[in-house]
């Protein structure tokens, strides 16, 4: 009877232990969503600090362990380097645009109707029309709209790039604590937590620095054949191109593709043809043959997961995703090693 008494007692606390314990997940889990609801504005914030600090640790745990530098002055040099590569990139960008969307800026509808007069006159000259009347007036609404979208998302990408920095910082400091104690709450074999670890590292770098590669190549690329064929303002439509080429699949064809319809409706019909050719068969191979070599082997990513992880990661998580949309995909085809793994028991033969 005693015996009895101590085995219900026994099961009655190990209910109440579970019972406790979803509870406490649930409100966790409830907690985390709360939080990511809040914070979503700054993901890009976190996330570009999260990558930084991928892509720094190595180096800066070489100077803080093995060459003692102090540990705050070196964050902060990391930081002050970060800073001045994003302003470089920032007043590179401005100098080059300046001249074409000032104009924008000063009369709205007069650069709008000047565009719409041009483009009335292209569609005159090829004898067809490519864009109708109505697309332009609800292009001309939605860039009308655009200024006051511009200064709002220039106010958000200026307090993630400061969460960014500031985030990035204590991340670097306080690297090594920070990973040890992620190593003991994620509730995985060992194993399974380096793979976690070391896959995260590989699919970030490779993004984080083939990506850009990639688009730096096409963009020059693509400048080289704007030269060529004589293209007025080739640096501008050049480093468009750059910047469309981080977009997969279509990305180059929506600045090359107008630039040789306009040629060829303005009459311009040799430098339109080799415009066309050139992008074709020479632009758009460097992005393939660029994307199933640097990508594969900066960390041996599948050109698919590339793919489909940046549409993924544009949706998610805005430009930011260009670099964590190929990481989630991977995750996806990851947790399924890690199922198996964990809770799937293989039969020996025998």
């Amino acid at each position: 009877m005693l015996l009895l008494t101590q085995e219900t007692m026994s099961s009655t606390t190990s209910f109440n232990n579970q019972i406790k314990q979803v509870m406490i997940l649930f409100l966790l889990l409830l907690l985390i969503f709360l939080s990511i609801k809040e914070l979503y504005i700054f993901f890009p914030g976190l996330l570009g600090a999260l990558t930084f600090y991928i892509l720094s640790r190595s180096t800066y745990f070489q100077l803080i362990y093995h060459r003692k530098w102090k540990k705050g002055w070196t964050a902060g040099l990391y930081l002050l380097v970060y800073f001045l590569l994003l302003a470089l990139l920032v007043y590179f960008i401005v100098i080059l645009l300046e001249k074409q969307v000032r104009p924008f800026f000063n009369d709205p509808a007069a650069a709008l109707g000047s565009a719409k007069q041009a483009i009335n006159e292209a569609q005159q000259k090829a004898g067809f029309t490519f864009i109708s009347d109505e697309t332009l007036s609800n292009l001309q609404q939605k860039l009308s709209e655009f200024v006051p979208m511009l200064v709002n998302s220039t106010s958000n990408l200026v307090i993630n790039l400061a969460l960014l920095l500031f985030v990035l910082y204590y991340m670097l400091v306080h690297g090594k604590e920070m990973e040890s104690y992620l190593g003991r709450v994620i509730p995985l074999k060992q194993t399974n937590i380096d793979l976690l670890a070391s896959e995260t590292k590989r699919i970030v770098k490779a993004s984080a620095l083939g990506i850009p590669i990639i688009s730096i190549i096409q963009g020059l690329t693509a400048t080289a054949g704007y030269i060529i064929f004589e293209v007025n303002e080739y640096v501008l439509w050049g480093f468009l191109t750059g910047v469309f080429a981080f977009f997969p699949v279509v990305g180059t064809m929506i600045i090359w593709v107008p630039l040789v319809i306009y040629m060829y409706a303005s009459g311009n019909t040799w430098n339109a043809t080799g415009l066309l050719l050139f992008s074709v068969i020479v632009t758009g191979n460097v992005d393939y043959l660029a994307r199933i070599t640097l990508l594969k082997k900066l960390g041996n990513v599948h050109p698919m997961v590339t793919v489909l992880g940046v549409i993924v990661g544009l949706g998610l998580f805005g430009f930011i995703g260009l670099i964590f949309g190929p990481l989630l995909v991977n995750y996806i085809i990851l947790l399924f090693r890690i199922y198996t793994n964990e809770f799937i028991d293989h039969k020996t033969p025998g």
